[in-house]
């Protein structure tokens, strides 16, 4: 997993150079400039950039081959059923002393 920095540095740093080729090389260089706006684009659905699986894989930038899977977007740990009963417990008592 990379940190975001990475990804968007990597990203800008990919149009930019794919552009600069295209207008001083080759017109055909503007394809890589549609294919890395493509996979912004179907990463922002996905969650799935190919550029952070590589990277990660060759160890570059401080990358860590592993989960995918934000933070943001994992779901919290489940809780036992006292567990449940305690916090419905506190928040009863909370709303008879209060209400």
């Amino acid at each position: 997993m990379c940190n975001e920095k990475v990804i968007r540095r990597f990203a800008g740093t990919v149009i930019l150079g794919s552009l600069a080729l295209g207008w001083w090389v080759s017109p055909y260089w503007f394809l890589l400039t549609a294919f890395a706006g493509f996979n912004l684009i179907q990463s922002s659905f996905t969650n799935f950039c190919p550029a952070e699986l590589i990277m990660g894989k060759l160890g570059l930038f401080g990358c860590r081959p592993g989960s995918q899977k934000p933070a943001y977007r994992q779901s919290p740990p489940r809780l036992g059923q006292a567990a449940i009963l305690c916090r419905w417990a506190r928040a009863a008592s909370v709303t008879r002393i209060t209400g």
